[in-house]
């Protein structure tokens, strides 16, 4: 967590730093600085956003929701959603990516 947080003290925006890629698994920490986040996206498969340090807002499903350290949200796959952080946020984000062979769902 320093170093991602030393990289935004350098004037970005956010950094994502993957710290597990195994198969259809994905864990990534995920640092915003204070008034950033991520526009509006989907994912390919659910995940879950756990926050690790500072207070993130969740746009999620026409719902807006704070959430502060140890706070753990799941989403479902293909649900639209944004991310913002008044005040910086960092948090673990686990994408489970359907596998090729599975089909559509």
């Amino acid at each position: 967590m320093r170093l991602v947080r030393e990289e935004l003290v350098g004037g970005r925006v956010r950094i994502a730093r993957t710290l597990v890629k195994e198969g259809s698994l994905r864990v990534t920490l995920v640092g915003v600085a204070p008034g950033g986040g991520l526009d509006e996206h989907d994912a390919a498969g659910p995940i879950t956003i756990q926050v690790v340090e500072g207070e993130l807002e969740l746009i999620a499903g026409g719902e807006t929701g704070t959430y502060a350290r140890g706070s753990l949200i799941a989403l479902d796959r293909r649900v639209r959603h944004a991310v913002r952080s008044q005040q910086g946020a960092m948090f673990l984000l686990t994408l489970s990516t359907p596998s090729p062979d599975a089909g559509p769902r």
